[in-house]
């Protein structure tokens, strides 16, 4: 994975495992999608800061919001 892009594979992982917090969610559920929110609109800044540098498949799925596939793709490097 380029080093550039380590940043956006953080952004990825961090929201896959918001959504996947459960206690969180059920503990706080307006923190919870707040925090998800907040990761989302991150996502979406760096996409727009990279997409000129993206290869097109990862440019393609971060325009589809297709977030674990982008991920999948940064994790075969």
């Amino acid at each position: 994975m380029p080093a550039d892009f380590s940043h956006l594979r953080h952004l990825l992982q961090h929201r896959l495992d918001l959504i996947a917090d459960h206690a969180f969610r059920d503990r706080d559920a307006a923190a919870h999608l707040a925090a998800l929110q907040k990761v989302s609109e991150e996502l979406t800044a760096e996409h727009a800061k990279l997409r000129e540098s993206l290869p097109p498949r990862l440019n393609h799925f971060l325009a589809q919001a297709s977030y674990s596939k982008a991920l999948e793709y940064l994790s075969q490097g």
